[in-house]
């Protein structure tokens, strides 16, 4: 009986070379990207929160004449706010409360211990955000146009907004999901959202507050990104820097405090 064996030498028939290792790390970042994105989707409560309750609101305060939001059409004045508003749902509150049970889980600790960097996955959670917000903008912006919405302005002033709204808020929400217990960051989350929403220019306009509660709730990412939005798409703005001002600095701050206080485990 004969006996045909392998040897580990180059070029030899029948020989395997594997190559154990961790895989590109562009590719690590977009497969994780598309996990955390499908997750997110599938999430009922999620869901909920940045996408139904906007759209909702829209619908709602856009056809029905509710709240006195100035002169114009109802629907010109609204949907700024609500896109600020689909930002802030994904980027703060939506994000928070998942990876705030992603930590309390060991989700978080176990993903650190793999080859995927934490700034990545990071990166990646980023990354599902604002493949989603682009969703939301998508569906707002078809639902505003129904109603009767008319835009003005610069695009790319609109991009830098949203961009650094989503930044902010980000940084914010990971800050609060790295700090706070599970629960905890459920309960804050969604309380933030609610006060926020009426007390951020997002349905009722900021003039219709008291003189010095207007000069504080003005300095609020969310006020920023719904005023900057509207004084671009309502007013026909070139670049409000002053709101772009406020964004850079929430964006900052809250990034580089989620950076240095959150916690894994």
């Amino acid at each position: 009986m004969t006996t045909t064996s392998t040897t580990g030498s180059t070029g030899a028939t029948g020989t395997y070379a594997p190559r154990p290792g961790a895989a590109p790390l562009g590719r690590m970042i977009a497969a994780q990207a598309v996990l955390e994105t499908k997750m997110l989707l599938r999430n009922g409560e999620q869901l909920l929160l940045t996408v139904i309750i906007p759209t909702l609101l829209l619908v709602l305060f856009g056809s029905v004449d509710i709240i006195d939001t100035g002169a114009g059409e109802a629907v010109d004045f609204l949907t700024p706010g609500i896109l600020a508003l689909a930002v802030m749902s994904t980027a703060f509150t939506g994000q928070a409360i998942a990876t705030g049970f992603e930590r309390r889980y060991g989700v978080l600790k176990r993903l650190a211990a793999s080859p995927l960097p934490r700034w990545a996955l990071m990166t990646a959670k980023t990354a599902s955000v604002l493949v989603t917000e682009v969703l939301q903008i998508a569906l707002l912006t078809v639902i505003a146009f129904a109603l009767g919405w008319s835009p003005h302005g610069n695009p790319a002033a609109v991009l830098l907004l949203l961009v650094l709204g989503t930044a902010a808020f980000s940084g914010l929400g990971l800050l609060m999901a790295g700090t706070l217990k599970a629960e905890a960051t459920l309960a804050a989350a969604n309380l933030v959202f609610l006060l926020l929403l009426v007390g951020g220019g997002v349905i009722v306009p900021l003039d219709r507050f008291p003189d010095a509660a207007q000069s504080v709730l003005g300095l609020l990412p969310i006020s920023a990104l719904s005023d900057g939005l509207r004084d671009v798409l309502q007013h026909g703005a070139s670049m409000p820097w002053g709101d772009l001002g406020i964004l850079a600095v929430w964006a900052v701050a809250g990034l580089a405090a989620a950076g240095k206080f959150f916690r894994w485990e």
